[in-house]
């Protein structure tokens, strides 16, 4: 929630940065304004505070900082698009700064067994964009602890650690360049991921939430430690092995010690090895199945889905809490405009208690703001449908509340043509009919390329006759072209590039054309016999495959048109389309919150990906330098080497994001552990269970509570739904 100091303490006094000049203590607005050129140098220090204010409002951000000329000159810039696109362009780039910097990921392949070696920046080329970005963190946090304060920057912890990362990166710069670049670990590497939780406010508010479900989280991992660990004993005291040869069997393979049975009973928790660990038993005795059935009841199903539901406990209203706390930022941004705006309306005035904001001081503010023209035109224009007067406070709110509304933009207007014909021409190619028309045209092409591909299946691309998919693809591809050309007659140019779904379709029309164009120019026009050789720089079927891929890309036009757009009396097709409304409002509002999630899960992978290569990189080598390492014609089956695994290793950060991602899906990641116990050690398991709990237990579940909050408020609108 936001600071209780913003409503408890004035808006516009010294604790806020103001000089005592402009802003007394205790007076929430700067007043006391004389006659004469400082009386209007004060004016204009109202205006400007109020557009900063109105800025912030607008943001949500906090308005606790600096309030002086200076300072508001300062926020200006800084929370211009510029500066903070600056600022997300470094965060990018030093994150980035992983893929060039040692171990390079800058090869054709990860597969220890053909990887070339990769290109090595010298020693210097990253360490010098990596200054250039810490000197930009370094402005960065002295900027955020000059426009709030000392005393709020030592009450924030977020800014603190941001300036012990910052400390601890440039010592950390200091001895990488002193050892040339040498040195066995890189400690700032790990805090790179800082720099975009800190400046993300949503992945704040996302890493609290976690932290308040810790608890009741590590409460149910005792009770599945607790299970697993039991089972584990029963486990091993079941297949002793010593009457049959099943059991033996068993007891060879997947309980043969206590950490053996620990890691065959934990990888079971994820059902990737059911019903592998249960065959050998069971194919003796059926009666074993009883254990593994028990033991997947009640750690899979029940335990691991206790621990969905709790986190979902602790995330719901989430959303909604964050809501709040932007409403309120918002709500005490206008207010403290509101109150400043009024001063200068209250000077000279004889009962200033019913003084308000004058709606020329408003317009004047209004152009400063930062702020989309769609948005501006739709205040002012509700702030001329009043009457006149000054505006109230709650007046001056609900002038606000256009910034929520979403902006329909208006298309502009059709071309007006003299003849019946074109007017009647124009009618219908821009009837939306013809869309529809040009939706199914978009189908059986889809169609088409879909049946050449069933029926060329088992033919060899140099035996392939393209003939008949040449001609069919060049009618398309003309028809297309006929479409593009007759909506630009209907709609004009500048109509037809106004939606979004034309710019689409016209762009990969164009291409489409240029690529038939270039094929018939090299190939020839499609005749029987028409074979896939290579003249240019594609082959005939390289070409043809190229266009396919952009023609099923091109398919995706009909996706917006996929909603029921005639209004019908039927209890059925009306439920059909709130229903297909909701789904697709849901699906967009969580891809708008998924942003924090994203980061979080960068954040993630980053850390673990520069601790895996710490501990693994070259720990999988090539089967034939490797005793350890067997070939893959006489690796047991279901083995790393016999699967051929070999592209998954921790040799470079590309490499390690993949792995970790096969690890995190947790399909064969029992693979994994048993290579990388084999190779590294039995302490490798250790960092492959940590890299499961946080990302498959913490973050799936995490996401799931936030599909299930998105959802939920268009299901109980479904549900509220009457015939």
């Amino acid at each position: 929630m936001a600071d209780t100091r913003e409503e408890s303490e004035p808006l516009l006094n010294r604790a806020r940065g103001g000089s005592g000049r402009d802003c007394p203590r205790g007076v929430p607005t700067c007043s006391n304004v004389q006659e004469g050129p400082g009386a209007m140098a004060r004016r204009d220090l109202c205006l400007d505070q109020a557009v900063v204010l109105i800025e912030d409002a607008i943001q949500y951000r906090s308005i606790n900082h600096r309030m002086d000329a200076r300072s508001l000159w300062l926020h200006r810039r800084y929370y211009s698009s510029t500066s903070q696109w600056i600022l997300s362009f470094t965060i990018f780039l030093i994150l980035a700064l992983a893929f060039v910097e040692t171990p390079s990921s800058l090869t054709r392949t990860s597969d220890v067994r053909y990887r070339p070696d990769p290109w090595e920046a010298p020693c210097g080329l990253t360490e010098g964009i990596e200054a250039l970005c810490l000197l930009v963190f370094v402005a960065d946090v002295s900027v955020k602890s000059y426009l709030i304060g000392w005393a709020q920057f030592r009450r924030n912890p977020w800014l603190l650690a941001y300036l012990v990362v910052l400390v601890v990166s440039l010592l950390d710069w200091v001895v990488s360049l002193s050892l040339v670049c040498q040195e066995p670990l890189r400690v700032r590497r790990l805090l790179r991921p800082f720099f975009l939780m800190q400046n993300s406010s949503m992945m704040k508010k996302t890493l609290k939430c976690i932290r308040r479900s810790l608890p009741e989280m590590a409460s149910v991992g005792l009770l599945l430690a607790v299970h697993l660990c039991l089972f584990t004993v029963f486990g091993m005291l079941l297949f002793t092995g010593e009457k049959d040869a099943g059991q033996d069997r068993e007891r060879l393979t997947y309980f043969f010690n206590l950490p053996e049975a620990l890691t065959t009973l934990l990888v079971l928790l994820t059902t990737a090895n059911n019903p592998d660990v249960m065959i050998p038993v069971y194919s003796r005795n059926r009666a074993y199945a009883i254990f593994f059935i028990a033991y997947t009841l009640i750690g899979s199903l029940f335990l691991m889905n206790l621990m969905t539901a709790i986190i979902y406990n602790q995330f719901r209203g989430y959303l909604m809490m964050s809501l709040q706390t932007s409403l309120l930022r918002r709500r005490l941004g206008t207010r403290a405009a509101y109150k400043v705006l009024s001063s200068v309306t209250a000077e000279g005035e004889a009962h200033p208690e019913r003084l308000g904001v004058k709606p020329e001081d408003f317009l004047k503010v209004l152009q400063k703001v930062q702020l989309d023209s769609d948005h501006k035109q739709a205040i002012t224009e509700k702030l001329h449908s009043r009457s006149g007067g000054l505006l109230s406070a709650d007046e001056f709110q609900k002038l606000f509340d256009e910034f929520d509304k979403r902006v329909i933009k208006e298309h502009p207007p059709r071309p007006q043509y003299q003849s019946p014909f074109l007017r009647n021409t124009q009618f219908v190619f821009g009837h939306h009919y013809f869309d529809y028309l040009g939706n199914l045209m978009a189908l059986g092409n889809l169609v088409t390329i879909c049946v050449f591909l069933v029926l060329d299946a088992h033919v060899l691309p140099k035996d392939r006759d393209d003939f008949v998919l040449g001609i069919l693809n060049c009618i398309f591809i003309l028809y297309y072209l006929l479409e593009m050309l007759l909506k630009v007659f209907s709609l004009g140019l500048r109509g037809y590039l106004s939606y979004p779904s034309n710019v689409f379709d016209g762009l990969l029309t164009i291409v489409l054309l240029v690529l038939e164009i270039s094929t018939l120019a090299v190939y020839g026009f499609p005749h029987r016999g028409w074979k896939p050789a290579m003249l240019g720089l594609l082959s005939l079927w390289d070409m043809t495959r190229l266009v396919n891929v952009l023609i099923v890309f091109r398919f995706l036009r009909i996706i917006p048109s996929m909603k029921v757009c005639v209004q019908v009396r039927r209890v059925t097709a009306l439920l059909l389309s709130q229903l297909m409304s909701l789904v697709a409002s849901t699906i967009l509002d969580l891809i708008k919150n998924m942003r924090a999630f994203g980061g979080i899960l960068v954040v993630i992978y980053y850390v673990f990906a520069i601790i895996g290569i710490s501990l693994f990189r070259g720990v999988v080598v090539a089967p034939r330098n490797s005793s350890l390492a067997s070939d893959n014609g006489s690796a047991p089956c279901g083995s790393f080497e016999q699967l051929e695994y070999w592209p998954n290793n921790f040799d470079d950060f590309a490499a390690a994001l993949v792995t970790l991602w096969d690890v995190m899906i947790v399909n064969n990641w029992q693979v994994f552990l048993d290579a990388f116990r084999r190779y590294a050690g039995p302490w490798s398991e250790v960092y492959f269970v940590l890299w499961w709990l946080v990302s498959s237990v913490i973050w799936v579940n995490l996401f799931l509570a936030l599909i299930l909050e998105v959802a939920d408020a268009p299901a109980q609108a479904l549900l509220g739904w009457r015939f």
